[in-house]
């Protein structure tokens, strides 16, 4: 099963922000952690999301990828019994933000926050994730011009920002990225 941690701030603004981790990577790593503080101090609710894998001690997803959807897609079922959600968001980082896009319709998500999308296995531009974007459900995208994964292109519905200066890791500018977060997580409730 999966596990997550839920914080709901005093003068819950009633948008919840679930968050998912890379494939080799936990909740702790530095991008989550900022868009996490930034989020909480807006008002907002967040749930971060660990993996059945990750939970067991092993370092790559399973294959295929559809039981990484369906546990989280459980975890999101069991947020919205405990918390009342008015504006749902879900995210992640890589292979986070890869399930959170694969799920986000049948969630119930408002919003989508994608965080070094992977658009492509490095090296291998050819072998594109882009549809995976393609989800109607209104995005952001951060990604950093240094990224071997790939930057995305915008979409009707999908924006983009690209860091300079930033990998796959999104670790040089935490404040940058979690600013560009919040207003986008924060938004979500006004735009419903």
């Amino acid at each position: 099963m999966a596990r997550y941690s839920l914080d709901v701030p005093a003068g819950y603004t009633g948008t919840l922000l679930v968050l998912g981790h890379g494939a080799g990577g936990d909740v702790d790593a530095v991008d989550l952690v900022a868009v996490r503080a930034a989020v909480l101090d807006a008002g907002a609710g967040v749930a971060m999301v660990t993996q059945p894998y990750r939970v067991a001690g092993a370092r790559r997803p399973p294959a295929p990828a559809r039981q990484l959807d369906a546990a989280w897609l459980a975890v999101v079922a069991e947020l919205r019994r405990k918390v009342a959600v008015d504006s749902l968001v879900v995210g992640g980082r890589s292979s986070g933000a890869r399930v959170a896009c694969r799920t986000a319709v049948e969630a119930g998500a408002d919003r989508i926050l994608a965080l070094a999308f992977p658009l492509h296995p490095p090296g291998r531009p050819e072998v594109t994730r882009a549809d995976e974007l393609r989800t109607g459900v209104p995005t952001l995208v951060l990604n950093g011009d240094r990224d071997a994964f790939g930057v995305p292109e915008p979409l009707p519905t999908v924006h983009v920002e690209v860091l300079p200066g930033e990998t796959h890791a999104l670790s040089k500018a935490p404040h940058l990225l979690a600013q560009l977060a919040v207003a986008f997580v924060t938004t979500a409730a006004i735009s419903r």
